[in-house]
């Protein structure tokens, strides 16, 4: 894991964006938030696996290379959300903080026994998988976008207004999109009034109800 700086001060974030402030899981001893820089790899393919990692603010994408050099991304975290659970005692793929994130790392339990709690966080991380995989297959681009807005919101708080840590890129590479598709549905859903731009990364709903209806 690349070495970083305790964070002594947590940056700012808006309070109609906010979420409220992550409980630390109670299955594991507190242990002090490590900041990372936007870009900074926090764990890759090979390295020793039996630390999870909650998400005190900031946010990480979970990737993978494929063959042919390409980046499948196959999950994004958010604040108050848990990642790291792997099956095996290495891990299977790379985790890099998107943008200027701070976390708190939770080792597995001595006795290597699951305690109920880590269960339903990992199985909550398999099925959020599974949906994806269900949305890849056979939603259109406009549905996958429409379903990702959605569930963006879904996970910090249920606004109507947001933020998206990502980049178009980012979102492009999560739903098997390539760039222009992201934009041009971006630019659909806005002239359409569904969506309305505040920023490049500030989303409003403008027709929270019809753009949930979309999510065939």
């Amino acid at each position: 894991m690349q070495t970083a700086a305790v964070h002594d001060q947590r940056q700012h974030t808006s309070s109609r964006t906010r979420a409220s402030s992550p409980k630390t899981a109670t299955f594991c001893r507190p242990s002090p938030v490590v900041a990372f820089a936007a870009g900074a790899e926090i764990y890759a393919p090979g390295d020793r696996a039996g630390t999870f990692y909650q998400v005190e603010f900031g946010a990480v994408r979970v990737h993978r290379l494929r063959s042919d050099g390409r980046r499948q991304i196959i999950a994004f975290h958010l604040t108050g959300e848990t990642f790291g659970y792997e099956a095996d005692r290495t891990h299977s793929f790379f985790a890099e903080a998107i943008t200027p994130t701070g976390l708190r790392a939770m080792s597995r339990p001595a006795n290597d026994e699951a305690s109920p709690e880590l269960l339903t966080l990992a199985l909550r991380g398999v099925l959020r998988a599974q949906e994806h995989i269900m949305m890849i297959g056979r939603q259109t681009a406009v549905e996958r976008i429409a379903s990702f807005l959605v569930d963006m919101a879904d996970r910090q708080g249920g606004l109507d207004q947001f933020d998206l840590p990502m980049s178009r890129l980012d979102i492009a590479d999560h739903l098997g999109l390539t760039i222009e598709t992201v934009s041009r549905v971006f630019a659909k859903l806005r002239s359409g009034g569904f969506i309305r731009l505040r920023s490049t990364r500030c989303v409003e709903f403008k027709k929270p109800d019809a753009l949930r209806s979309l999510c065939a």
